[in-house]
Formats: structure tokens, C-alpha cells, sequence
């Protein structure tokens, strides 16, 4: 039977392929056309002298879509949105750190022009770092939100109070999307009536359903009339409609959106909700070298890119023999800086303590159950080789940019295609090498392949470990297990 081929929008079906191998299309910054000098020395302090493929492409896009300045679009057009699907680790933040600091270089009142909504508390701090080694010295205000401090405190960072009414303390917010739908509805005086960038990162999660709901209320805000705050009316922004007289009498910030993911969701109906327009699509692909010296596009139904510096091998296993296998990796093969994914909080902790009572590796967890300080100082720790085997779930790993990972281990195998892709770019980030092992257990075997295969990822290689291998841990092992039923009761 033939499948069925869902029926793309154009800017789905032909998107502006970017090239995917990071390290051989490099673009020194100053050949990308725009980039303010201030910005390129700030680039070149930090640095930074050759962009990314993906910030080659996107930044030059987004400097365009403002450059009659962000009041309008070009030519007075509203300007198109953006998405951009690109493997973890290839320089997604900068590529819209850069041209939305540039674009708000020469504001004259501080407004929250840039809103940047993150899944997790770690990225939005990660996020929120980057923007403000690049407003230094600008005057731009960059606030983050995520509830790591009380609602009062982040109140007083976003908005005081004059005699005239409010008046912003940000230009660019960064926040997570709880505690962003917290302040839209409970902060006076905090608007987006003058949001002109709407950034979402990790999309895909955040098109999920328990998201949508915070991005429909991004956007009702940032259209909402503003004569209770006795605000200029000048600016009216009204939903992009038909033309008529009245619409065109009163300039409009057009609110551009710019998604970015490592699995830009395929789904054009999730797309849908997000409402986008006339949407420009930046997508990553693998070209080969011909032995001619053409370069020829890989297949483009590939759904998912992964890191170029990534060896894939899965281990088939049975369940009693997975944490052997894991004890085997560090103390026998000496695996070192090991990033180890379980399916749940539990078993995450539950693997942590037994590998602790075994002894022998330095170990550590990182989950939601640790506050904030703790996990930064478990990554801390880790980055620096202190810390040997982290053990975590998908939740807190997710979009982490975590130093030097040599190795991925799936202790769990993940369910969903996009739980893999996202694990295994935890290593082999920015044209690192890396390696991403699996324990996939025999029952699992063939659905795990076949939903890798449908992605469109062969090279896997089967890795058998031996039970010969395993025999010399079993009596340690089970002395750990001893130690853990103690301490469990």
C-alpha cells in the first residue's frame, strides 16, 4: 500500500536548506552582510570569528526582515516570520541573540520588544547569559523571568510605577512559560503592546498542548488596545487583515515570530495553530562530496539531522542486566564524562543510589527534584570532570548545552523519535565527536530500529556486550543491592 503524502504548504515542502557539516562551512562573521560593527567586535572579544551555517543564513533573515527599522516591515511589508530546524548544538541562540540586539541598538524608550519563551529554567538562564554579554554597554535592558526569584522581585524588574502610569524596565524578556502567562495576567503595567519579536526556542515542545495555551496568551496581549494605560494610540495594532483606510492610517509594530528546534515538528497542522505568516523555513541537510568534487543533497525525507560527530551503537540486554552494563562502561571500558538518560524521576534516583552503593565511579543526579543551585553546581562539576557519570532525565537535559560530553547513554530507550534525537545531541556538539550507546532491551529491539529507521537513521551499529564481561561485577553488585534495600527501608 502506498502511503499517503500529506499535502506541505510551500514554505514546508521548499525550505532554504542550510548545510549541515558545521566544521567545513564555516563563515567568517565578517563576510555575513549587516552586522554592526559594535556587534562584531563584541563577537570578536567573545571569540567568536566564524559563524555556524545556520547563523551565516538566519541572521542576515532577520536583520532584513527590519532594516526600515522595526516600525515597519521592508518596503513598509509586514515582515515574514521564521523557522528554523537545525541539529542541538549548532549555534541556534546566537543566530537570534545578534540581529535582535542590532535591530533594538537605537530604541529611544524602553519597551518589551523581544520576548524569548523557553521550556526550562536552565535555558532561559543560558539564553538570558548570551544576550547580555551582547547588550553590555548598550543600554538594553534584558530581564529574566522563570520564578527562580519571588513574583514580587520579578515585578520590580519588569515594571515601575511613575506619576504618568507604568513605564518598562525591559526591552528584552526571557522567560519560561508558566511564569510568563503569571505576569500577563497579574503584573500592572507589564504590556507587549510594542513586542516585535517573538522568539520560541525548542518549538516543538512548546506547540505541545500544555504551551499552546501560554503562546495564544503571548499573542492576545501583544493586540490588545491600550486605552486603560492611557498610553499613545498612535501605534494601534490591529490583526493582519485586509487593508482598508482606517488600517493604513496608523503605522503598525508588526510582531514577527521565530521558531527554532532541533525537530522542527513536521506536523503542519501544530504549525497551523501557530498562526504564522507567510513562514520562511531554514532547515539543515547532509550534502556529500561526489568523488567529482559535486555535492549532491542526501535524500531530504531524512525527518531529523543529528551532530555530524556522532557514532550510534545500541546493546541489546535484558532488564537485569542493564545496571551491570552501565558499572561495565564506567569501571571496565572507563567510559569518562557520561551523560545517562532514564524514562523517570524514580528510576533516575533509584539508579543514582545504586551506583553510588557499588562504589568506584563518581556519580551524580540531575533532576527537577534538586533546586536550582544544586543542579547548576552538579553541571559545574561535570563540565569540569569531577563528576564522571550524570544521571538524568529528558525534562532537566533538555536543550542543556553541557560541556564536553563524551558519551550518551540511553539507559531507558527513549519512546519517541524526538526524545532520542534530542539525548543524543547532548554530545558531539559543534563539530565535537561523540558516541551515543542505547540498552535496548530484547522485547524493544525491533520497534527501536524500525523507529530509527523511519527516521531515516542507519547507521547504528549493534554493540553485544558478553555475559562473560559482566560475571567478574555480579557479586559486588549484589552486595550494592543489598546496601539499597537497606536504605530504601
Amino acid at each position: 500500500s502506498r502511503q499517503v503524502q500529506p499535502f506541505l504548504p510551500q514554505w514546508l515542502a521548499e525550505p532554504k536548506r542550510v548545510q549541515k557539516r558545521i566544521r567545513d562551512n564555516l563563515c567568517p562573521v565578517r563576510d555575513v552582510p549587516g552586522i554592526h560593527p559594535r556587534l562584531l567586535k563584541k563577537l570578536h572579544m567573545n571569540g567568536i570569528d566564524s559563524f555556524f551555517p545556520v547563523q551565516a543564513e538566519v541572521i542576515p533573515a532577520i536583520l532584513q526582515s527590519a532594516s526600515s527599522g522595526y516600525l515597519l516591515g521592508r518596503g513598509g511589508y509586514r515582515p515574514k516570520d521564521i523557522c528554523v530546524s537545525a541539529p542541538t548544538g549548532s549555534g541556534k541562540t546566537l543566530s537570534f541573540v545578534i540581529p535582535i540586539v542590532q535591530v533594538l541598538l537605537d530604541r529611544v524608550v524602553c519597551h518589551v520588544r523581544a520576548l524569548v519563551v523557553l521550556p526550562t529554567k536552565e535555558l532561559a538562564q543560558q539564553v538570558s547569559k548570551v544576550f547580555n554579554i551582547y547588550t553590555d554597554g548598550t543600554g538594553l535592558k534584558v530581564v529574566l523571568i522563570t520564578g527562580q526569584k519571588s513574583f514580587a522581585k520579578e515585578q520590580e524588574m519588569l515594571v515601575k510605577k511613575k506619576v504618568t502610569g507604568y513605564c518598562s524596565l525591559a526591552d528584552i524578556v526571557v522567560a519560561t512559560p508558566g511564569r510568563l502567562t503569571d505576569h500577563i495576567n497579574q503584573t500592572p503595567g507589564f504590556n507587549l503592546t510594542q513586542l516585535r519579536f517573538l522568539i520560541v526556542d525548542e518549538a516543538d515542545r512548546m506547540i505541545d498542548d500544555m504551551h499552546q495555551n501560554c503562546l495564544n496568551q503571548i499573542v492576545k496581549a501583544a493586540f490588545q488596545r491600550e486605552n486603560d494605560s492611557g498610553s499613545n494610540m498612535l501605534f494601534q495594532r490591529t490583526k493582519p487583515g485586509p487593508l482598508t483606510a482606517a488600517s493604513s492610517c496608523s503605522p503598525q509594530i508588526p510582531l514577527q515570530k521565530l521558531l527554532f528546534s532541533a525537530t522542527l515538528t513536521q506536523d503542519p497542522e501544530k504549525l497551523q495553530q501557530l498562526d504564522l505568516f507567510q513562514p520562511r523555513l531554514f532547515t539543515s541537510v547532509y550534502s556529500e562530496k561526489n568523488r567529482d568534487g559535486t555535492e549532491t543533497e542526501q535524500d531530504t525525507n531524512n525527518k531529523y539531522t543529528l551532530p555530524e560527530g556522532l557514532s550510534q551503537c545500541y546493546v541489546p540486554c535484558d532488564l537485569n542486566s542493564k545496571p551491570l552494563l552501565l558499572l561495565y562502561f564506567m569501571l571496565k571500558m572507563k567510559f569518562t564524562r557520561v551523560l545517562c538518560f532514564t524514562n523517570s524521576r524514580e528510576a533516575s534516583h533509584r539508579l543514582f543510589l545504586l551506583v553510588q552503593a557499588f562504589g568506584g565511579v563518581t556519580v551524580a543526579e540531575f533532576s527537577s527534584r534538586l533546586p536550582p543551585n544544586e543542579r547548576k553546581r552538579t553541571m559545574k562539576e561535570f563540565e569540569q570532570g569531577k563528576i564522571q557519570l550524570l544521571i538524568s532525565t529528558d525534562a532537566t537535559a533538555r536543550g542543556i548545552d553541557v560541556k564536553g560530553v563524551n558519551y550518551v547513554i540511553n539507559y531507558d530507550a527513549p519512546q519517541f523519535i524526538r526524545t532520542y534525537i534530542h539525548r543524543v545531541g547532548r554530545t558531539a556538539r559543534a563539530g565535537e565527536a561523540g558516541v551515543a550507546f542505547s540498552l535496548v532491551l530484547r522485547i524493544q529491539e525491533r520497534r527501536f530500529l524500525r523507529m530509527l529507521r523511519d527516521a531515516g537513521i542507519q547507521d547504528i551499529k549493534k554493540h553485544p556486550v558478553k555475559g562473560n564481561s559482566l560475571k567478574p561485577l555480579v557479586q559486588q553488585y549484589e552486595g550494592a543491592l543489598c546496601k539499597l534495600e537497606k536504605t530504601v527501608k
